[in-house]
């Protein structure tokens, strides 16, 4: 008979003196195996009779008096008790037969050698426990056992991680956007009269390139003819505008958790009336604007930081907005970004970028009229527009340890209003702007530094 290689050996020693309970059995003593492997038993007194109550699961073999093993045959659970020649039970084994748990194990001290985790067999699966230095080594633990079992389904991993690093991200958003418009035209009106005929013409020409007339108010008119009359319009525009937006949201978080940050509100949208009672009501939804930022950071090796971040900037915006009867629902301009990185802490990324130049021009006028030269400015208009943007959203994450409070500085430190003399004769707002009794290190700034109150 050929016996599997042995692990370990049981000896049944303490069996002897334990007391025994009510129903004249000895407490059963829990064993577990993996499958095709074998434990070597040794009794206190010579084996007379062995009951298996499923031998499918385990078998044991009697091979002397004293010694027997026992065999894992299936993944299960059953029981194993050894008999004397009076009848009296020697000893009685709970064994539960699970999984070969050292291939895991040496895979994992191979790939993981500076962890320590502890693996268990639980039915046809695997519990791992125990910690790791970071939530990648967590991972790569839990992927390995997969694969060896077989099924992700089956393992579970309570592995903790000690000491988890947390990460704090500094996102900024940068735009700049230049508009220029011209818009030039002419208008000519009047009246003409043959004996009893009036001939009355009116030509007007829309600006069309930027969807809207910016001239109105802007137009200088002449009148020529005391009989018949024909009245010149000049409309003309120049306009140029700058629009620069900057955002900086920080959010801390801990390794493998997701945090959010959202700073701007939400405004009111009428949403489709609820009719299930009577008269019907009219139902309001809220969109969110603002500042927002979601990241999920993990730690690697060597100061390494995967993450997943969405970042969003929004403003309520005339352009796109809607009006339902009294109702005007203004529109969001939104500049969006979500991507997954992999930066070193306190390193820097371009996440997102955009650079965008918008040219629009048109020309609106009397046909065959307006095409004619010099003379066909007055029948025509001309509308010219120019947009150009500039968008940058940056990433800086940063491995963060918790510091005293004391070390810590708010906006609002040693900030003291001014009293009524000094805010109704001076024009002061505010009497202190800074932490008072702190002394600073010595420092040299060039350029505009410090605190400004408009």
């Amino acid at each position: 008979m050929i016996v599997n290689p042995v692990l370990s050996e049981a000896v049944a020693a303490d069996y002897r003196h334990a007391a025994a309970m009510g129903d004249g059995q000895m407490n059963a003593r829990f064993l577990a195996l993996g499958v095709g492997k074998s434990i070597v038993i040794d009794l206190p007194r010579d084996i007379k009779d062995v009951l298996v109550a499923d031998p499918k699961i385990a078998n044991a073999v009697v091979r002397s008096a004293q010694r027997a093993y026992i065999i894992g045959a299936a993944i299960g659970q059953t029981n194993i008790v050894f008999f004397d020649s009076t009848g009296q039970q020697i000893a009685a084994y709970d064994i539960a037969v699970t999984r070969d748990l050292n291939g895991i194990r040496a895979a994992l001290k191979q790939t993981l050698p500076g962890s320590d985790i502890r693996i268990e067999g639980l039915g046809d699966g695997v519990v791992l426990s125990g910690t790791v230095n970071s939530q990648i080594e967590a991972q790569q633990a839990g992927d390995i056992a997969a694969r060896l079992v077989g099924k992700i389904d089956n393992v579970v991993n309570s592995i903790t991680v000690r000491g988890r690093d947390q990460v704090t991200l500094k996102v900024t958003v940068a735009e700049v956007q230049r508009d220029i418009v011209k818009q030039m035209g002419i208008d000519l009106s009047g009246s003409m009269s043959y004996g009893t005929t009036v001939v009355t013409f009116n030509n007007s020409n829309p600006f069309n390139a930027s969807g809207k007339d910016l001239v109105s108010g802007n137009a200088i008119s002449a009148a020529f003819g005391s009989g018949p009359s024909v009245k010149a319009t000049l409309k003309a525009m120049e306009s140029a505008g700058v629009v620069r937006t900057l955002a900086e949201p920080s959010l801390t978080a801990i390794s493998g958790e997701s945090a959010n940050f959202l700073a701007g509100g939400e405004f009111p949208v009428p949403g489709a009336p609820d009719c299930s009672t009577s008269p019907c009501k009219q139902t309001i939804q809220f969109k969110k604007f603002g500042i927002a930022l979601n990241f999920t950071p993990i730690v690697l090796s060597e100061g390494r930081i995967s993450m997943k971040v969405s970042t969003e900037v929004s403003e309520l915006s005339s352009q796109n907005s809607i009006t339902i009867g009294d109702t005007t629902i203004p529109g969001l301009k939104t500049n969006r970004a979500d991507t997954t990185l992999e930066i070193p802490s306190g390193g820097s990324i371009a996440m997102a970028g955009l650079m965008k130049q918008q040219t629009k021009q048109a020309i609106s006028g009397l046909p065959g009229a307006s095409q004619m030269p010099v003379l066909g400015s007055l029948f025509r208009s001309r509308d010219f527009v120019n947009n150009n943007t500039e968008l940058m959203i940056l990433v800086t994450p940063y491995i963060v340890r918790a510091v005293a409070q004391k070390d810590l500085s708010r906006p609002d430190d040693g900030f003291a209003d001014a009293s009524d003399p000094q805010a109704d004769l001076l024009g002061n707002i505010n009497r202190i702007y800074g932490v008072p009794g702190r002394t600073e290190p010595t420092k040299n700034y060039r350029g505009t530094y410090g605190f400004i109150t408009d």
